[in-house]
């Protein structure tokens, strides 16, 4: 049965942050992700989630000024030493601390005048890096396929191209993450690239929302029972993310959650044994992009 992680980033926005682990606990889900945590101490989070028996699945890497329009920068050439420092000494502290078996960098934004090769090659080298510095916490790190509706000029759209990179790096704990929403707009035919890419063991999460609108799963143009059930065959053991937008509020539009509450089970112990990498984990100060939406 397919297991959800709320995504506190765009549900229950009807409450302050801290408290909507609390309102997802109480709807019925027992694990969360969101964007960025890095505006609250971890000790806070980790309580939240220790008090709700919540596990924490995902959240993304610091993406360079997200007041500003910034959508990552692991593409940028120039800012691999910012990267890199914010990946130490932010990501990687906070997974340990949330106990997150994954982190998701954001690719980023092309320039207008940008050298694609330049860029694609900046992206491997920072994506090799962090896989490198995750891998003896036993994080994986993600990369995602965003469509360019929702971020113009996002470097990384498509789900063979994420799964080239991710071959070209070749480390074990480099995966995408596969955003149903995304893959839709951009390409469609998901139960075929579900059956295409999911077996390969490269993929490292899903993420679902009703297409175009991006609201509850039970609206729009996809019909998720069906992709739900042949995630299930697939052999999925994974969390599947939701990542969409209300349209009114949060738990009033949860009737498609309902056949799968009970499944859902506690949080219990984490997915995986994660310990701290060592060398640079600097306590990393509270602050960070807001909660709103990324994408």
């Amino acid at each position: 049965m397919p297991r959800f992680a709320a995504n506190l980033s765009m549900m229950y926005t009807e409450h302050a942050f801290l408290d909507r682990f609390a309102a997802a606990a109480r709807d019925g889900f027992r694990a969360v992700e969101y964007l960025f945590p890095y505006a609250f101490e971890r000790a806070e989070i980790a309580q939240r989630l220790a008090d709700h028996g919540l596990a924490q699945v995902l959240f993304n890497a610091p993406p360079g000024d997200f007041d500003a329009g910034e959508r990552g920068i692991a593409c940028l050439p120039g800012r691999e030493a910012e990267f890199r420092r914010a990946f130490v000494e932010q990501a990687l502290p906070y997974a340990s601390a949330l106990r997150c078996p994954r982190v998701h960098v954001m690719a980023g934004l092309a320039p207008e005048d940008g050298d694609p090769a330049a860029l694609r090659a900046t992206y491997i080298g920072n994506l090799a890096w962090a896989a490198g510095q995750a891998a003896g916490a036993g994080i994986d790190v993600l990369i995602e396929p965003i469509n360019t509706r929702d971020i113009p000029r996002y470097v990384l759209n498509r789900q063979d191209d994420a799964h080239a990179i991710v071959a070209e790096v070749g480390a074990a704990n480099l995966k995408v993450q596969m955003d149903l929403y995304h893959c839709q707009i951009v390409e469609g035919d998901l139960a075929t690239k579900l059956r295409r890419y999911l077996p390969t063991g490269r993929v490292g999460h899903l993420q679902i929302a009703g297409v175009p609108q991006r609201h509850e799963p039970d609206v729009g143009e996809l019909h998720h029972p069906y992709l739900f059930e042949l995630i299930d065959e697939l052999g999925w053991d994974g969390h599947i993310g939701c990542e969409y937008r209300p349209r009114a509020g949060t738990t009033a539009g949860l009737g498609w959650f309902a056949p799968w509450r009970a499944s859902q089970g506690n949080a219990g112990p984490p997915e995986v044994s994660l310990t701290p990498t060592g060398g640079g984990l600097s306590a990393a100060r509270p602050g960070g992009p807001s909660q709103g939406s990324a994408r």
